[in-house]
């Protein structure tokens, strides 16, 4: 694959790298529940964001299995309804799968407004379920939920991305 012009080439990402930083944001979610706010409708899903970033970056180890056992781990967390967040969090990790190419191709502030769409989708599955299960509506907080998503997008690629920008052995003869 030829890469785009300006853009750095990066070493392997690390699987432990990985599953503590998706571990990390699920401990997030679950203190950010238990906090000051409670399960406000407004408040980014983390977990969601992060499950995202890896599913577009490296889809061969994170992939829909892993989003239905996080989703199915918040679900028990948050005592709502069984599968809720697993199925979004599925629907979302394929959705991402199914743009992750074209996605790697775009400056991290496009693919932040690519990745909106995605995450609307995502709190409306989420939204539909618990209607249908005979909840109320949490109000029209929700929608500031994806958005706040697709603002924190640049920072968590930056945040992300940071252990593989950095040289294997960095001498003055080599500078990649």
């Amino acid at each position: 694959m030829i890469m785009p012009r300006g853009q750095q080439l990066l070493l392997p990402a690390s699987s432990l790298f990985i599953w503590s930083s998706l571990l990390v944001a699920l401990g997030f979610n679950m203190l950010v529940n238990m906090g000051l706010f409670g399960r406000a409708a407004w408040l980014p899903d983390v977990l969601a964001l992060v499950l995202v970033f890896w599913t577009i970056h490296q889809p061969m180890r994170v992939g829909m299995s892993a989003a239905f056992l996080l989703g199915l781990t918040m679900d028990v967390h948050q005592s709502a309804l069984l599968g809720q967040h697993a199925l979004a969090y599925a629907v979302l990790s394929f959705l991402a799968i199914a743009l992750h190419r074209r996605l790697l191709w775009f400056s991290v502030p496009s693919q932040a407004a690519q990745v909106f769409p995605l995450f609307v989708a995502a709190h409306a599955l989420t939204l539909s379920l618990r209607l249908l299960a005979g909840d109320d509506f949490p109000g029209w907080s929700l929608l500031l939920a994806p958005a706040l998503e697709a603002l924190l997008w640049p920072l968590v690629s930056v945040v992300l991305l940071l252990p593989q920008k950095r040289a294997p052995d960095p001498d003055a003869n080599r500078p990649l």
